[in-house]
């Protein structure tokens, strides 16, 4: 069965409680990610967290049972380790296989809550938005905690677009056409590039994609009270990345952290996308509303019945393939093509 044939996908159990009007595809993703055995994250330590299977993983097992093949790739990909602050970090390029160079960029900061995840995990994001834009991805490697806390993902997240701005002639590259994309803790990190962009007066991007990104530290919000036991994000999960990745709980109120308490003026047009069963969700909708209110043009697109990292699963979650479609447009749009 070809991917996009999109085959429907039914769940085995009722929905769970956390997250009763779950969608079956997304049920059956919760549900294939348990069958894997792994450990409430909250549990481990870091180094073991990150040995955890991850929801990509349960994506790729319900595309094996389902017979279900990889399109070829429009997208061609090179890693490169590029200078940032205290030493190197790895980039992933990805480049259209066909249109007329030098092609726009996006530059794209993955998820994990700044201690879990990495290029890899993400790459179904990257390579989506690769392949339906036409633009090249930059998806950036950053450090995590607690091996090295906050500010040092924000510090190299910076670096790296700074780099590309500097290189992207290198790998035909346009760095007059530039936009930044973000899931999660990446869409923390985005916005944060964008105001250090501003504030050290360097080229600003055109568009800015923030999917379901981390804004705010506050764990008694209505999602997080609600959405407090769902899946594959939860609240004990949130404050297990509070205290990996930063020095301490106080850190927490920066306004790079709580980007709802940052200066938002100046940002570039945003697109939010947000998941229904999400304790992040929350902060999205007051993201969005800062943001308005600081003048900016923002978009924001709620997604009903599916959960946190929903985003790259466009192989088997409709929502999903709805959500890349509505970013890749926007991002078009922004791009002149």
């Amino acid at each position: 069965m070809k991917l996009n044939e999109q085959t429907s996908l039914k769940p085995s159990g009722e929905a769970p409680a956390w997250g009763t009007s779950i969608k079956p595809e997304m049920q059956t993703v919760m549900e294939t990610l348990a069958s894997l055995g792994g450990k409430p994250i909250e549990t481990l330590d870091a180094k073991e967290a990150r040995m955890q299977p991850t929801p990509t993983d349960a994506v790729m097992k319900i595309m094996k049972i389902n017979n279900m093949s990889m399109p070829p790739a429009l997208c061609d990909t090179i890693n490169k380790e590029i200078p940032v602050t205290g030493g190197t970090t790895q980039i992933r390029i990805y480049t259209p296989k066909e249109g007329t160079a030098p092609f726009p960029v996006i530059v794209y900061y993955h998820g994990g809550g700044f201690v879990i995840a990495d290029i890899n995990v993400y790459n179904a994001s990257s390579q989506g938005l690769c392949e339906q834009t036409g633009a090249i991805v930059v998806s950036v490697e950053y450090p995590k905690g607690p091996e090295q806390k906050f500010p040092a993902a924000h510090m190299v997240a910076f670096d790296a677009y700074k780099w590309v701005i500097e290189n992207a002639t290198s790998f035909n590259g346009d760095s007059t056409k530039m936009a930044l994309v973000g899931e999660s803790a990446g869409g923390n990190l985005a916005a944060n590039v964008s105001i250090m962009a501003r504030d050290q007066k360097l080229k600003m991007p055109l568009y800015q994609v923030l999917v379901y990104p981390l804004a705010n530290n506050d764990l008694e919000s209505e999602s997080y009270v609600k959405y407090a036991k769902a899946k594959p994000l939860n609240k004990p999960m949130m404050a297990w990345f509070v205290k990996n990745a930063l020095e301490n709980s106080a850190q927490a109120a920066d306004p790079r952290i709580s980007l709802v308490n940052a200066n938002l003026a100046g940002m570039p047009k945003t697109l939010i996308i947000a998941a229904e069963i999400d304790p992040l969700q929350t902060e999205g909708e007051l993201l969005n509303e800062k943001l308005k209110a600081a003048n900016v043009e923002t978009d924001y697109e709620l997604y009903n019945g599916v959960t946190h990292e929903f985003f790259g699963m466009a192989a088997v979650v409709p929502q999903a393939k709805e959500a890349q479609a509505l970013a890749a447009k926007k991002l078009k749009t922004a791009f002149g093509m």
